[in-house]
């Protein structure tokens, strides 16, 4: 067993190796904007699971948010810079989500700023 999970990731490496050794620069550009973005969208689900825990119950914190959006349209501008379907099919609905969820929580807090400001005032 324990040989064949070393055979299976030299084996990758050799492979990635070969890819990126076939690359030319604006590829290798590309496939990094591509990865911080993977990165990125992968932050979300890190900064949500330790925000649950810090409280004991899901939560979904605004970082989330803005991980999900940067790392969606940076993910997407590389589909799309593919041409790959399966990418920006997977990633375009959501950025527009992501960016709604924040314009309800900017509102939402808006809305608190102006209640808190009216009572203040009493009005």
């Amino acid at each position: 067993m324990e040989n064949g999970i070393v055979y299976f990731f030299t084996h990758l490496i050799d492979k990635w190796q070969h890819h990126l050794s076939s690359m030319d620069s604006n590829d290798i550009i590309w496939l990094s904007i591509g990865l911080v973005g993977q990165t990125l969208f992968m932050m979300r689900f890190i900064v949500q699971w330790i925000h649950s825990e810090r409280h004991q119950k899901s939560i979904i914190p605004v970082s989330f948010w803005y991980f999900s959006l940067s790392g969606g349209v940076i993910v997407l501008a590389y589909g799309i810079h593919r041409v790959d379907p399966v990418i920006i099919l997977g990633q375009m609905p959501g950025t527009f989500v992501y960016a709604r969820n924040l314009m309800l929580i900017r509102r939402e807090h808006r809305d608190a700023l102006t209640e808190i400001t009216d009572e203040e005032l009493g009005t």
